[in-house]
C-alpha cells in the first residue's frame, strides 16, 4: 500500500523536524485536548497525552518502519484515544467508555487498525522490560551484554565467568524471563485482545 500524503509528519518525527513538529502540534492537539478534557481529563493530561502519542508514533515509525497509510490526524487521534483509554482505565480500575470528540469518531479501518498496532506493540514492549527490571541484576547484564551483539566468550571475560556458565545462565535468564512475562496478567490481557 502506498504510503499517505501525511506520511511526512512521519519522517518530521524521526528526523526531529521542528517546523513540522510545531504544525503537528498547531494542527492536532486542540482535538486530542478536547478528546481528553471531555472525557474527565484536565489541561495537562491533554498535553502529556499529546505529547507521549507523539513519542509512541515516534517509536514505531524508528523502531518498526512506520508507513503512513491514512490521515495523520485520524491515526493521532486513536493512539491518543487508546493511550487516554487506558490511563482512565487504571484510575478507574473498570470498564470505561469514551465520547469521541463531535464529528472526529474516526471509524477510518487504516487508522484505526494502524493506531491499535501501535498500541499492542508498545504495550507488549512496556511488559517486557517491566519484567526484565524484575531479573536479578546479573541476569540483567548478562542478558544486556549478549543482546548488545558481543560473542559470548566475551561475554563470559566481562562478567568473570566460563563461557559454559555463561551461556548456560544465558538460557536460564531468558527462561526465567519468558516465565514472568507469561505469567503476568498483562499478558494474558495481551493475548486476548
Amino acid at each position: 500500500m502506498d504510503a499517505h500524503p501525511d506520511h511526512r509528519y512521519i519522517v518530521a518525527l524521526k528526523q526531529q523536524d521542528n517546523n513540522l513538529i510545531r504544525e503537528v502540534y498547531e494542527r492536532f492537539s486542540g482535538i486530542i485536548k478536547q478528546l481528553v478534557m471531555k472525557n474527565s481529563g484536565t489541561e495537562d493530561d491533554a498535553n502529556d497525552v499529546m505529547q507521549e502519542s507523539l513519542l509512541t508514533i515516534n517509536r514505531q515509525a524508528t523502531q518498526n518502519n512506520l508507513v503512513l497509510t491514512c490521515p495523520f490526524g485520524a491515526y493521532l487521534y486513536r493512539v491518543a484515544r487508546g493511550r487516554w483509554l487506558n490511563e482512565l482505565k487504571k484510575k478507574h480500575r473498570h470498564s470505561v467508555t469514551i465520547d469521541d470528540v463531535d464529528g472526529f469518531s474516526m471509524e477510518e479501518a487504516d487508522a484505526i487498525a494502524l493506531a491499535e498496532q501501535t498500541q499492542a506493540l508498545e504495550s507488549r514492549e512496556n511488559l517486557f522490560w517491566e519484567k526484565f527490571q524484575q531479573l536479578g541484576d546479573r541476569c540483567r547484564e548478562l542478558l544486556q551484554l549478549s543482546w548488545q551483539g558481543n560473542p559470548m566468550e566475551k561475554v563470559a571475560q566481562l562478567m568473570g565467568v566460563t563461557y559454559g556458565y555463561a551461556r548456560k545462565k544465558k538460557v536460564e535468564c531468558i527462561a526465567r524471563l519468558i516465565d514472568l512475562v507469561q505469567s503476568s496478567r498483562e499478558f494474558l490481557a495481551l493475548r486476548n485482545e
